[in-house]
């Protein structure tokens, strides 16, 4: 279990017999099978059940890049999301108010341990995104290709949401558009808010 042992403080840990070793501490408590499938949003269980102190709110970073989602609903896409923050280096991830909680059982299973590495911040995203001159720049399907930009060393990347993409509202807080090129069928309508995510951070970093 990953997020043991993270920076997460540790309420329970249960766990079935054959799954249990003293390294798991003072915390854990041997439950049966049953019992953890009870306990269990999953079909089947892995035989340990972590249960961990949400973490307090920190101030925001803007000295490097920052994720920020307007609206993002899927569990499956704010989970990948988290992960790929942590896998591109990204510390702060700001979530509008109408996105799905980030403790929802789908999306904690979706980020494989990375909720513990990235801090998120939920609120209105006009009130979260930096006042000074960070630059924001927005996932848009008619903005200007990502490839051969000339990006800076910090920013924010604004994804919006799976069906209606970024709100009118913040479209007018971003600095530029950004979208990623289409080679394929033009039927295909959009890219998956989190496939876009990877693409994009993969090059911001590329560029940095």
């Amino acid at each position: 279990m990953e997020i043991y042992g993270s920076s997460l403080k540790v309420h329970k840990i249960f766990v079935v017999q054959d799954q249990f070793h003293p390294s798991l501490g003072d915390a854990s408590v041997v439950v049966s099978d049953r019992e953890l499938r009870q306990m269990s949003a999953l079909k089947n269980p892995n035989g340990v059940i972590g249960v961990f102190h949400i973490p307090k709110p920190r101030p925001i970073d803007f000295k490097g890049w920052t994720v920020a989602l307007d609206d993002v609903q899927d569990p499956g896409n704010l989970g990948t999301i988290i992960r790929l923050c942590d896998w591109f280096g990204i510390a702060d991830l700001l979530c509008s108010i109408g996105s799905v909680d980030c403790y929802n059982p789908k999306v904690l299973q979706a980020t494989m341990g990375s909720i513990a590495r990235v801090h998120l911040h939920y609120g209105a995203l006009e009130e979260l995104l930096p006042k000074e001159d960070t630059p924001i720049f927005g996932a848009f399907m008619d903005g200007d290709t990502i490839y051969g930009q000339k990006l800076p060393q910090r920013g924010v990347l604004v994804l919006g949401n799976e069906g209606k993409g970024i709100s009118a509202a913040m479209d007018l807080l971003c600095h530029k558009r950004l979208a990623i090129p289409q080679y394929g069928h033009q039927s295909t309508e959009s890219l998956n808010v989190a496939t876009a995510a990877a693409i994009l951070l993969s090059e911001i970093r590329r560029n940095g």
